[in-house]
């Protein structure tokens, strides 16, 4: 780990509360860790120049873990060491190469984590619990929404219960819809590229670099670099509008003080729910 003693000033708030609802920070700085390296490492090969995305998932979003498990770091100076609050696991850094149309099925896999809703009804529950949320990749680099009326096309083992269901539309590169035939370096980990998960284009046929560096000191490299992060969101995934139609789902009951900050969604506080967490609502108008 690099310069564990050094402290760096978080311009704005890093929160895990609703990774799993909304494009969240604490998964940004992540990907933007990983985008950073990554097209370091690219330079002089054979794939420089081609488009690098990033691929990140939220590791401390209750669950299991409980009410209280989620990151959660205050505005002002924080010590580097806290980097490990953001990425728990001694991954290290992988690139796989992977066509436009994979990208729309990694997603595809992702979305699995939600339930599907109908149009029109009231406090559906929107996230299956039986998804862990270390298996909801967001992909930094294409923007993309999510159907949530349409049947999730994968189930937690990674077979393709719904091999029809298109979930995921609107895939944008570089304002354009994206093209399935063009080819994009995806930064992720080892675990996912060698097939955790169980991803479309991550299975370790498809690897191209091997990093010697975990994630978390790529994190803390970047972070050094930066001195002065402002881990906010990008906003480059949503719901699709379902109109007259509203979702709810458990969180910390920590996360009310920024639920009006979430970028890209309404979220509003809707009760107590089960074992200390609290209820909160998405209307998807």
């Amino acid at each position: 780990m690099y310069l564990l003693h050094k402290a760096v000033e978080m311009d704005a708030p890093l929160y895990s509360y609703f990774a799993l609802v909304a494009d969240d920070p604490s998964v940004q700085v992540v990907s933007n860790a990983q985008t950073w390296y990554i097209k370091q490492m690219m330079q002089g090969t054979e794939w420089e120049g081609l488009p690098i995305l990033s691929a990140a998932a939220p590791f401390k979003a209750g669950g299991r873990g409980g009410a209280e498990y989620y990151t959660d770091v205050e505005i002002g100076p924080v010590a580097i060491k806290n980097v490990s609050d953001l990425y728990l696991y001694p991954n290290t850094v992988r690139a796989v190469l992977i066509n436009g149309a994979t990208v729309k099925e990694w997603l595809e896999r992702s979305a699995s984590i939600f339930n599907q809703i109908e149009a029109g009804g009231q406090d559906q529950v929107l996230l299956n619990p039986g998804m862990p949320s270390y298996n909801f990749d967001v992909m930094d680099g294409v923007t993309y929404q999510i159907d949530l009326t349409q049947a999730p096309k994968y189930n937690k083992g990674g077979e393709a219960i719904n091999p029809d269901s298109q979930r995921i539309v609107n895939v944008m590169f570089n304002n354009a819809p994206i093209d399935p035939e063009a080819m994009f370096v995806v930064a992720t980990n080892n675990y996912r590229a060698g097939g955790g998960g169980s991803f479309p284009g991550a299975d370790g046929s498809t690897t191209i670099f091997e990093g010697p560096d975990t994630n978390r000191d790529v994190i803390v490299r970047y972070i050094v670099e930066k001195g002065t992060i402002n881990p906010q969101a990008d906003a480059n995934w949503s719901f699709t509008s379902v109109p007259d139609t509203t979702v709810i789902f458990e969180t910390g009951p920590a996360g009310v003080r920024y639920a009006d900050q979430v970028q890209g969604v309404s979220i509003e506080p809707a009760g107590e729910g089960a074992d200390g967490f609290a209820l909160y609502r998405i209307a998807l108008d």
